[in-house]
């Protein structure tokens, strides 16, 4: 079995048991059992159950859902914004080159962490929860195309002085033209490259900002969020299995980059 097939197979997988999540969950996300709070693994509560009395797994199903559709989302954002500034900038002159790094170095230099905090923490505690989402993964697509803008640029300059482009612009073809049909279509296998990789970078980062407890807000579940059961330490060897989403988080970043490393998406 090729890396690509058995990539494509894990990712499948996962994505299909998460997105059954409403059929493959025993219970609602936002179901509490008021008289098992905390309890341990069982046939009832497969992961055990939360101190709202919350199955584990339901709601590591349903966040694993949320983060495997609203991630990618971002990263698609993101990686179109990417490959239009980088074919405008590519294509564009020396000067629309020159003004597309110079953007691109402006927001990587930028504390953008930061500004998600900011952001986040600036909306009202009582906004809804669909709201917070749009919000959070919106601005991880609106800063993310920065690094992935920087490779892209670089293969449009490349791809425009090479001899197809030339021999196109000879013909005749105008610039718009060029870029359209001579050099984006060039780019795509980059793009998906990149695309791979920005989409567990933005992953992470929900997750790091549901550990401060300003990702995916309750009762809506997210990997994150379910991270903080982990900010007591001492509770972990009695309830061990806590560490289920820490383990579905890996799986799925290590999916994202097993398809990244596929050869067939290197150029």
């Amino acid at each position: 079995m090729t890396r690509r097939r058995a990539a494509v197979l894990a990712a499948g997988g996962l994505a299909l048991v998460l997105l059954l999540a409403g059929v493959l969950a025993p219970h609602g996300y936002q179901e509490q059992f008021r008289d098992a709070p905390n309890a341990a693994a069982s046939h009832r509560f497969p992961l055990g159950s939360d101190a709202l009395g919350r199955d584990r797994l339901s709601r590591m199903l349903y966040g694993g859902r949320v983060s495997l559709v609203c991630a990618p989302l971002a990263a698609l954002v993101s990686g179109l914004l990417a490959l239009a500034l980088a074919v405008a900038g590519g294509c564009g002159g020396r000067r629309a080159e020159r003004a597309v790094a110079l953007a691109a170095d402006l927001c990587l230099s930028l504390p953008w962490l930061f500004a998600l905090l900011a952001a986040r923490a600036a909306l009202p505690l009582n906004a809804p929860a669909g709201a917070t989402v749009a919000v959070t993964f919106g601005l991880l697509g609106a800063l993310g195309w920065a690094g992935p803008c920087r490779i892209l640029l670089a293969a449009a300059k490349g791809h425009r002085r090479s001899d197809f482009a030339l021999a196109a612009e000879a013909a005749g073809c105008r610039p718009w033209r060029i870029a359209a049909v001579q050099v984006a279509p060039n780019l795509m296998g980059l793009a998906v490259a990149q695309f791979l990789v920005t989409a567990p970078a933005f992953l992470l980062a929900e997750a790091n900002l549901g550990l401060l407890g300003l990702g995916v807000p309750e009762p809506l579940p997210s990997l994150g969020g379910m991270l903080r059961d982990l900010e007591s330490l001492p509770a972990i060897p009695q309830h061990p299995l806590v560490l289920a989403p820490v383990f579905l988080l890996f799986a799925i970043v290590g999916v994202f980059h097993l398809l990244a490393s596929a050869d067939e998406y290197h150029v």
